[in-house]
């Protein structure tokens, strides 16, 4: 079964392939997942909260920002292929902070302003959505 969601205003392609007692497998964004399924109701009418992203196997980091710091969010939802700086390091405009795998095609993701990597959210074999803060930049 194929469905278009939007979530926060983020249009998400949702392929849910089957579903075996509490677990689903399905595809966001070309991206696979198996989650689980809390109290699903046969015939829901409306949520009683938003929903969350689901994440799997990764913990949900909100990070505290500095006024100065700048959060690089994933531009798409992909997987981490590799993190091409650490914590310390100065970067330059253009200089490749990370390698994001989103659709089947390897994306470099660079820096767009000089700093230092003040913080890594994420790590390698990762899942992240788009807008995920996955490093800052101070």
């Amino acid at each position: 079964m194929n469905y278009k969601i939007i979530i926060h205003g983020v249009e998400y392609e949702v392929n849910i392939h089957k579903v075996e007692g509490a677990a689903a497998h399905l595809t966001v964004n070309d991206v696979e997942f198996e989650v689980q399924i809390e109290g699903l109701a046969t015939n829901p009418t409306r949520m009683s909260r938003e929903p969350e992203p689901i994440r799997p196997d990764t913990q949900v980091v909100k990070p505290k920002v500095s006024s100065s710091a700048y959060g690089l969010k994933s531009p798409l939802p992909g997987v981490i292929i590799d993190i091409c700086v650490k914590e310390g390091d100065t970067v330059k405009p253009g200089q490749v902070l990370l390698i994001l795998e989103a659709m089947k095609m390897e994306n470099n993701i660079e820096a767009d302003r000089e700093g230092v990597i003040e913080r890594i959210n994420r790590s390698k074999g990762d899942s992240v959505l788009e807008g995920d803060v996955i490093l800052v930049i101070k």
